[in-house]
């Protein structure tokens, strides 16, 4: 805190082990937790409430106005979890009057040239890959992966411990547990290597194969296809989250590598 290299507003409340590196300027209504490292030359703008054990990378901007032509200048956020890592040069706005924030969890990997605009919610524990690029109104649910150069459409929804590969352009919801690839986005199986990693057991494994088999891959359309689930397999947490997010879906979900696209 004693870097005379860096801009700190009077008014930015920062812990007294954050460090921060030379040429970063950090305004006023700026919150920084316990032993977050701040690096050169990133600009931590009004309205960033930035949690403990942070690292921020060269050249990161965060807390920027929203690029909404509605926005009016009305105090917003961003949020940024505990242990999140913003690499180089990544671009975080601040909400608008729809959200009033933007939220990263706790956890996350945000790799360098990233974008995630105005009113995005993100889960805890996700990694996105480089150049990876959120428009505004953005939802993304816990562990969810975005290889590089993805680009999500605005107010589309993905669902936790979805895998979404590199050069995707995502302009339907992703739902909860699969691998997304292909153009147009497509299912082409659920996430089971990623979700072996995170202590999914078989059984567990093949209940939402079974799901996603019945919703894709037996020429139902989506009605029908969450008729026959609720119908046919036994409610379980991960049964009725699938469901409620095929019915929540305001975009309409991805279709099937099988289907019609």
């Amino acid at each position: 805190m004693n870097q005379p290299l860096a801009y700190i507003h009077p008014g930015a409340k920062i812990a007294k082990n954050v460090v921060v590196e030379p040429f970063t300027t950090i305004h006023n209504n700026v919150i920084i937790g316990d032993g977050t490292w701040i690096g050169s030359n990133v600009t931590i703008m009004e309205g960033a409430r930035i949690g403990k054990n942070c690292n921020i990378f060269p050249g990161a901007v965060i807390s920027a106005s929203p690029q909404d032509l509605k926005y009016d200048g009305e105090e917003t956020t961003v949020v940024i979890g505990d242990n999140t890592t913003i690499r180089e040069c990544a671009t975080i706005h601040k909400g608008t009057s729809d959200r009033m924030k933007t939220v990263i969890g706790k956890n996350c990997l945000i790799m360098a040239y990233c974008h995630v605009a105005h009113d995005c919610l993100v889960g805890d524990n996700c990694i996105f890959s480089n150049n990876s690029t959120l428009a505004g109104h953005v939802t993304i649910g816990d562990n969810v992966i975005l290889a590089g150069l993805v680009a999500v459409h605005q107010f589309v929804s993905v669902g936790q411990h979805a895998f979404v590969t590199g050069g995707s352009l995502v302009r339907k919801d992703v739902p909860p547990y699969v691998k997304a690839a292909r153009e147009p986005l497509s299912y082409v199986g659920i996430n089971s290597v990623g979700l072996r990693r995170r202590g999914f057991v078989s059984d567990k494994i093949r209940e939402i194969q079974n799901i996603y088999r019945i919703l894709y891959q037996k020429n139902y359309n989506n009605s029908q296809a969450v008729q026959i689930i609720e119908a046919e397999m036994e409610a379980t947490p991960e049964r009725d989250e699938i469901l409620q997010f095929i019915r929540d879906s305001q975009r309409g979900i991805m279709k099937g590598y099988f289907s019609n696209n």
